[in-house]
Parts: C-alpha cells; sequence; structure tokens
C-alpha cells in the first residue's frame, strides 16, 4: 500500500482530490452561506442622468458601476445614459455590477468634395460618410451639362449624421439672344460698329496676307452669322494685310 502511494500519478491525484475536497468545504461552509445571507437591494434608474451622477448613486446605493460602452444617435444627450444591465427595478445581490452605456450624442461626420461630380456619384459619395442628397436646383452655367458646380456646404464641414445637402448642377450654356451679324467684306472700323450696335465686343483678330482685298477688309469671322450670342461676348475676325507670303501671321488679343 504505501509503494502504491509512493507512485508519482497515485501521489498527484491524491493531491488534486485533497484540493478538491477543501474547497469544496470553503465553498458549503463560507462562500454559500455568505452570499444567500448577504442583502438584496432594487436597482435605482439611472437611464437619463449623466454618466458621473449615474455612478455616484449606484454607489451610493451599493452597487457598482462601470461604463460598459458609449454609442451615437441615440434619444439622449451626449453624456447621458441611456440604457443600465441590469434594469431598473430588478432586485439583485447588494454589491453587484451595473453596466452603464453612455450616449455619444448625434454622431458628426465630414462633408466630402461634390464639385465636379455628377449626381449619381455625388449620391454615393455622402452615401459613404452617412449624408444624403438634397435639393438639386438646376443653373445655365458654363459649366458642363449636368456637372455639380456648387455645393451647399463647403468639403470639410461637419454635420450630423442623416443631413442633406444641395447641390447646384450645371444644365449647360443658354442659347443667346443676338444674332451674330454678317461682317464679311466690311472694313475693320465697320465691323466693331456693327458689333457696338449689336452689343457684342470684337474679339481676337488675326491678319492674313492679301494682295487683292484692300487692308483691314474682313476675310472671315467666329462665330459665323447666323448663330446666336448672349450680350458681351465676342467676335473673332480674320483681317487682309499688305505683304509677302513670308511674314508671319499676326494677331491682336483685344
Amino acid at each position: 500500500m504505501k509503494n502504491l502511494i509512493e507512485k508519482p500519478f497515485v501521489k498527484k491525484s491524491l493531491i488534486i482530490l485533497g484540493v478538491f475536497v477543501i474547497f469544496l468545504l470553503i465553498l458549503d461552509n463560507i462562500l454559500l452561506p455568505w452570499y444567500v445571507s448577504s442583502s438584496e437591494e432594487v436597482v435605482p434608474k439611472v437611464i437619463g442622468l449623466p454618466d458621473y451622477e449615474a455612478i455616484e448613486k449606484l454607489n451610493d446605493s451599493g452597487f457598482e458601476a462601470i461604463i460598459a460602452d458609449t454609442a451615437y444617435g441615440t434619444n439622449q444627450p451626449a453624456g447621458k445614459i441611456f440604457l443600465q444591465k441590469p434594469e431598473a427595478g430588478k432586485i439583485v445581490k447588494k454589491g453587484r455590477t451595473v453596466y452603464l452605456y453612455v450616449s455619444g450624442g448625434e454622431q458628426m461626420v465630414v462633408v466630402p468634395q461634390l464639385k465636379g461630380k455628377n449626381l449619381v456619384d455625388a449620391k454615393l459619395a455622402l452615401e459613404r460618410v452617412g449624408l444624403k442628397l438634397g435639393q438639386v436646383e438646376l443653373v445655365s452655367s458654363n459649366y458642363p451639362k449636368d456637372m455639380i458646380f456648387d455645393q451647399q456646404y463647403v468639403e470639410g464641414t461637419k454635420l450630423k449624421k442623416g443631413e442633406t445637402i444641395k447641390v447646384f448642377v450645371s444644365s449647360g450654356q443658354l442659347e443667346g439672344t443676338i444674332e451674330v451679324p454678317d461682317l464679311i467684306g466690311k472694313s475693320l472700323t465697320e465691323a466693331q460698329k456693327i458689333l457696338s450696335e449689336n452689343s457684342l465686343e470684337l474679339g481676337k483678330v488675326t491678319y492674313q496676307i492679301s494682295n487683292t482685298l484692300l487692308p483691314n477688309t474682313v476675310l472671315d469671322q467666329y462665330p459665323v452669322p447666323g448663330n446666336k450670342l448672349n450680350p458681351g461676348e465676342k467676335v473673332d475676325l480674320f483681317i487682309t494685310k499688305q505683304g509677302t507670303i513670308k511674314e508671319p501671321i499676326e494677331i491682336i488679343e483685344e
């Protein structure tokens, strides 16, 4: 028998058994009686209180309070408790841990750059950050048709998640109201006068050599006659000058 007990395996097993028996005795005679005899308390309501007040109230009632998590988009202002576990009114052992969940308030997101995008790309860019495409206003402009050229809030602005952003989209350039006059064959002076009378301006003047027409005669124009422009827009002219073919073309910007 003595030799059997001295075997390592048997000896180790006896030690484990002894420890287990001691644990059962402690559990049965100390821990369980203490738990059963410990007083019970009603968990107070702390939802809606600032986190520091909630912790103080629970500690005063004999509970241990722990901030478990913070969440955004709740119905409580930032810094206030929106959930507690166990719930208020529950009867639990005094000293139990109560887990608190704090509101982070409304989540703020950063407005992305929308200028230069079309409506589809802008909508996707807004949805990625939790914003929505709001009113779309079509405006005639020199920007390419269907391109967003302005936005309600500039890039980098912080907004509450879920808010909408108005954008301004180019509908293209309006057709002009002034018909371009025919200036071909007119002198430069006459052409300038006609343009002025029609609320148009002289644009780029390009001189081309001609030995058959008088100098300063309009050879060609752009836009061509019959097109429509807006007041103040320019008409480019091609004007004759004397010389030889070897001379370079002279361009004058008005």
